[in-house]
């Protein structure tokens, strides 16, 4: 086994709370299942947020999807102008024995224009 970074991210419609776990939990399940990892495969998870995002943490939605005994951390992304607003990012370490060439990292919706390099 090795220890990979997975990224992702998506954009909010609205900084709404039940909104928010919604789309973190579509972005954790599209990261889970395209990686072929279990929650036992997590080693830690950090999310970062839009200065927009007031309306809640984006690791309570981890949470209720039941990532319960990963370590979790959130931080606001740096206000830079003309960025898009209402993004949650993520950046997921995991065990797997996948290679670098084959993680999938993955963007929702709007997002997947932030890293079209790497947007799957």
């Amino acid at each position: 086994m090795a220890v990979r970074a997975v990224r992702g991210a998506v954009q909010l419609e609205r900084d709404d709370s039940a909104h928010m776990h919604d789309q973190v939990s579509e972005l954790l399940t599209a990261v889970l299942e395209r990686n072929r990892l279990a929650a036992d495969d997590l080693i830690s998870i950090w999310f970062t947020a839009t200065p927009d995002l007031h309306s809640d943490f984006p690791a309570a939605a981890a949470r209720k999807l039941g990532i319960v005994d990963v370590p979790l951390i959130c931080a606001q992304e740096l206000a830079i102008d003309g960025a898009m607003p209402r993004v949650v990012r993520v950046l997921a370490h995991v065990e797997t024995g996948l290679a670098k060439s084959e993680i999938s990292h993955v963007y929702l919706g709007a997002a997947a224009t932030l890293r079209k390099d790497i947007a799957q």
